[in-house]
């Protein structure tokens, strides 16, 4: 078995996605119908449905379209964890058609001016309810706020935190430092997992090779291992510059065929 770890939908008809910019070819409708040829010719079984924006009503429509469709085994949802009800919030998500695929939380943080906001006060509480209520966190951040990442899972020790995107280094740059000393500090906590994706759109995108990206998996695989290490496609974003079988190809390219990487990881840290 093949799980893709990281993946996304969206209808503009439904909303529209504000991140994408006018003109990209990503500015169109992507369905699970869509993707599910392409991860049956790309030999993957089962995939994780991530939200996209901090819009309260996506996360049961994808608990709904996780619950029609067998390719989707969970769903990394969003709500507010600085409502002073999140453990109530969560609740009700999970008593939802579809509810059981609910297997994380995310928030973009990377969004936030506030580069330790991870650490307030009122998020923390949120964090908490997400630990109590059976459930890992999704970090999508920048490398400039791994450390507030590291300081959140010392804190939180009960709550499992997965790294999306490796922390999105600047990898078009070629510069390593100080993303790599910061990741290798937050994977010194056992509560931590990272997911190998989103690397082929921070390459150079006038031109990249494997080569480009391979000391950046080199250096999540020796920090967290191929037991809190999976693998996710990152589809539709990745298209831009990367096809979803040539994306699933480059990663074993880089860190060979580890069932644990490609299997086994998603299945215990998401509990599909």
């Amino acid at each position: 078995m093949t799980i893709d770890a990281h993946h996304h939908v969206w209808d503009l008809s439904v909303r529209d996605q504000d991140w994408i910019p006018e003109g990209s070819p990503i500015r169109r409708d992507f369905t699970v119908a869509d993707l599910a040829p392409e991860a049956a010719a790309a030999g993957v079984d089962r995939t994780v449905l991530v939200q996209t924006v901090t819009v309260a009503e996506e996360t049961p429509e994808f608990l709904a379209l996780a619950a029609d469709h067998d390719l989707v085994a969970g769903v990394v949802g969003w709500t507010d964890l600085t409502r002073p009800d999140t453990a109530d919030e969560l609740a009700r998500l999970k008593s939802l058609p579809g509810g059981r695929f609910l297997k994380s939380v995310r928030h973009q943080v990377q969004g936030e001016p506030d580069p330790e906001w991870l650490l307030r006060a009122d998020v923390r509480r949120g964090l908490t309810a997400v630990a109590e209520a059976g459930l890992v966190y999704d970090l999508v951040v920048l490398p400039h706020q791994l450390p507030a990442c590291a300081k959140a899972a010392a804190a939180l020790p009960e709550l499992t935190f997965v790294l999306d995107h490796l922390g999105k280094p600047p990898i078009a740059s070629g510069a390593r430092e100080p993303w790599a000393t910061d990741l290798r500090a937050l994977a010194a906590h056992p509560n931590t997992v990272c997911k190998l994706s989103g690397m082929v759109t921070e390459a150079d995108p006038a031109g990249w090779t494997v080569d480009d990206l391979r000391p950046y998996a080199d250096t999540v695989l020796t920090a967290f291992g191929p037991d809190r290490l999976m693998f996710g496609s990152d589809w539709p974003v990745c298209t831009t510059t990367a096809g979803y079988a040539e994306v699933l190809d480059i990663a074993h390219q880089l860190v060979g065929a580890d069932t644990r990487i490609f299997e086994t990881t998603a299945l215990r840290v998401y509990d599909l």
